[in-house]
């Protein structure tokens, strides 16, 4: 059996990841595919238990803290969900993945990126995504379409412009030099 293929999306808030993952699925069901949908944090039932401290919660995280929250969730996340999957043929989209730690916690706010990359390497069993696609949009409008969507919800979308701004530019930056 051929390995399925794993798709992540990446962007700041309100840049229609969900939209876009919907589109893609539709794409590869109409042709045939296998597909599971997922998201981080979360996509496994310990990776969900992890996502209201990080998402939700109110207290301020310690930035290495948050990061390795964040890796744990990853690793049961990708071992017990993704991995699975794609070792069944099934194709993976994931709605935000390693990047989005790479550009929020490392490029943004400063964690040690090789820390950073080593950690994942450790955790990742050898998955690496085969295709990222970053969405980017102008950052007033995307976070319009939050406020829109759902007023604000989470603790990343209640933070400023000037953090949105080094987000949007962090997710350009990566897509320009990988």
């Amino acid at each position: 059996m051929q390995r399925g293929r794993f798709i992540t999306l990446e962007g700041g808030e309100g840049t229609g990841k969900s939209t876009q993952v919907q589109r893609l699925v539709d794409f590869f069901v109409e042709k045939g595919l296998d597909v599971l949908v997922t998201r981080e944090p979360g996509g496994s039932e310990g990776a969900e238990m992890i996502r209201p401290l990080l998402v939700s919660g109110h207290y301020p995280w310690e930035l290495c803290a948050e990061y390795l929250l964040f890796s744990a969730a990853r690793s049961d996340h990708l071992s017990k969900v993704i991995l699975p999957a794609l070792e069944s043929g099934t194709w993976v989209i994931c709605d935000r993945f390693f990047d989005s730690s790479f550009v929020y916690q490392g490029i943004v706010q400063g964690l040690d990126v090789e820390f950073m990359r080593t950690v994942y390497n450790g955790l990742s069993r050898g998955v690496y995504p085969d295709l990222t696609i970053v969405l980017d949009v102008q950052t007033q409008q995307a976070l319009a379409r939050v406020t829109a969507r759902h007023g604000i919800e989470n603790r990343f979308e209640q933070k400023g412009m000037a953090f949105h701004e080094a987000v949007r530019s962090g997710f350009l930056d990566l897509a320009n030099h990988e």
